[in-house]
């Protein structure tokens, strides 16, 4: 038997002793508090007792109590789960999973489930294993489930490392990894099918072998409906889940068709008020609706909160409290097959959030593992800062680019040119022409009409690729940024009103080795190293991060005069080649729908 079980057999017999015998006693009692039982989705005032790490009863626990129990009073107050998120990517926040830790366990979550799908891209296995070694040193739950594929789309894109399954079997046996993340490579069906039928069979040997050693398998199936939402769900192995889902008339086609339902509320993408419509408005079962955030940023968590937050705006969507709170702990659980978290029961792990008001989801205190590590709002544990080792930074590998590598050539006086349009809080974009002055042979950008250059600059020397297209909603006035995070590739991204700015930023990235750089008028004005795979950073802490994020943002706002708010999130997402409906990579300009690359200049 693995030394594990015999360890937990142990564990498990002392915490009988204690039930049935009279020489021992509770470690903790939270006493006369009102339970949250996600199980049968009601509330009533009990008593939880804690033996080490695990619940030892609930209901009446003045049996249990000792005279070296601690017993807490929790009149008044909420017992729930502690908080699952089901699909996050710690890239996104620029933060190390102990700094993402820090901020998001204040706020009750206890469990995270991450995807490292931007890490993969750009570093491959060796980024993803270095990012599970980190997860040994955190005191809450982390586990990872990784991309099957990288780039999603190999024709029309590159990424740093190309990930098939032949990584798989070193990946999927290596500590805390549970399974394989978002299925993007057979986001777009139709497409896939027709054109690269290869990944197809290469995903397929993915997902069976994960589903052969029990392991989840996610799904990505944005606007897929009938036969290919069917297709879809197959390819997962025949248990899928679904993140990309933006309307009421979706999200009731996949609970139909058994998908989970991962209902998305982050930091610019936001559907869980249109999702949760097929069960306020339809009454669906909300068995299989999970709240995730997806792509949260460090001033969100910090000031927001995290999934209390996103319980709280699904209350205020009609969503019966408990119901919502079973969509953050017993239904993801049960989902990922982990059966020690998620429900308030004997056996299981004492990780219990403590609420003051479940309407506004006010989190008081926080156990994990049995210990209190939040009290009103402070973190009672010490999280040392973590150092990422060399091999995963230093990648980016091109040297500088000039005005010229930026130009879109065109004739005549005035051009028209394809233009992605930015939709704020979603990763989908809409598509439009506008028309723009040439100079000098070059179509330019127009500030009176929003409509600005951006390019996608191939950073791991593998092409030397350098994708150039238009693009309206951030409003700016001056300037350009440029940011080495651009799903799910992740090269260089830029966006600007002048190729003269454009080029200062995006050489300032690349001079740092992946980060995050504004310019104006010839000068850098403000920019932030991002060392670990061009994504994160390990030199400041959550709040460090929040607190520069905030001042790169209000420079772009108040010098550039960009409109958008979370600037740096909606630029990434322009890069995401598999939602629709344009979008830039390092080869050009996507037509997503019909998997396409797209001159910039309407011909």
């Amino acid at each position: 038997m693995d030394t594990k079980y015999i360890k937990m057999a142990m564990e498990y017999r002392n915490l009988i002793d204690v039930l049935m015998g009279d020489k021992d006693f509770a470690d903790i009692v939270l006493y006369n508090g009102e339970v949250v039982n996600v199980i049968t989705r009601e509330i009533y005032t009990a008593d939880i007792a804690i033996k080490g790490k695990y619940i030892l009863l609930l209901g009446d626990c003045k049996d249990l109590i000792g005279p070296d129990t601690l017993v807490i009073d929790v009149r008044g107050k909420y017992l729930s789960p502690g908080f699952i998120d089901s699909h996050m990517h710690f890239e996104s926040s620029m933060l190390t999973i102990t700094e993402f830790s820090r901020l998001s366990i204040l706020s009750g979550t206890t469990t995270l489930v991450a995807d490292p799908h931007e890490i993969g891209n750009a570093l491959g296995p060796v980024g993803m294993k270095a990012m599970a070694d980190e997860i040994d040193l955190v005191p809450n739950n982390v586990y990872l489930v990784v991309p099957a594929l990288t780039p999603d789309c190999p024709d029309l894109e590159t990424a740093g490392v190309d990930v098939t399954s032949k990584d798989m079997e070193e990946l999927l046996n290596y500590k805390n990894i549970i399974g394989i993340g978002e299925l993007q490579g057979f986001s777009n069906a139709k497409h896939v099918y027709r054109n690269t039928p290869e990944v197809i069979t290469d995903l397929l040997a993915s997902t069976m072998y994960a589903r052969s050693k029990n392991m989840v398998v996610d799904g990505n199936a944005p606007e897929l409906f009938g036969s290919e939402l069917a297709a879809h769900i197959i390819s997962t192995g025949g248990k899928c889940s679904c993140h990309e889902t933006t309307t009421k008339e979706e999200a009731m086609e996949k609970l139909r068709q058994g998908v989970y339902l991962f209902m998305r509320e982050g930091s610019t993408q936001r559907n869980m008020a249109e999702c949760v419509r097929a069960v306020t408005e339809e009454g669906m079962d909300s068995r299989r609706c999970i709240l995730a955030t997806d792509d949260m940023v460090a001033a969100d968590l910090e000031t927001l909160g995290h999934m209390n937050e996103i319980v709280k705006r699904t209350i205020k969507e009609g969503v019966n409290p408990v119901e919502a709170i079973q969509m953050v702990t017993i239904n993801p659980a049960t989902y990922f097959g982990l059966n020690h978290v998620g429900v308030l029961a004997p056996g299981k792990m004492a990780d219990i959030v403590v609420i003051d008001d479940l309407n506004e989801m006010t989190v008081e205190g926080v156990f994990i593992d049995g210990k209190l590590v939040v009290s009103k709002g402070r973190l009672l544990i010490d999280l040392p800062k973590y150092t990422y080792p060399p091999e995963v930074k230093n990648s980016v590998k091109i040297g500088p680019i000039s005005e010229k590598d930026l130009q879109i050539e065109a004739e005549g006086p005035t051009v028209r040119v394809r233009c992605i349009d930015v939709i704020p809080d979603q990763n989908l974009t809409a598509k439009l022409e506008e028309t723009v002055k040439v100079h000098g042979g070059v179509a330019v950008p127009d500030v009176t009409t929003d409509t600005l250059e951006i390019a996608c600059i191939e950073r791991y020397s593998r092409t030397g690729n350098i994708g150039k297209a238009f693009v309206k909603g951030f409003g700016m006035r001056e300037g350009a940024f440029a940011e080495s995070v651009a799903h799910d590739t992740h090269n260089i991204l830029v966006v600007g009103t002048n190729l003269r700015d454009m080029t200062l930023a995006v050489n300032r990235v690349i001079e740092l080795g992946g980060g995050i750089a504004i310019a104006n008028r010839g000068r850098i004005l403000s920019d932030m190293r991002l060392p670990v795979g061009g994504l994160i950073t390990d030199e400041l802490d959550g709040y460090e991060v929040s607190e520069k994020i905030a001042e790169l943002e209000e420079k772009v706002k108040k010098n550039l005069g960009c409109k958008i708010h979370a600037p740096f999130m909606h630029l990434s997402f322009l890069a995401l080649s598999t939602s629709p409906a344009w979008k830039i990579t390092d080869k050009g300009l996507i037509d997503v729908n019909n998997f396409k690359i797209l001159s910039p200049i309407v011909e």
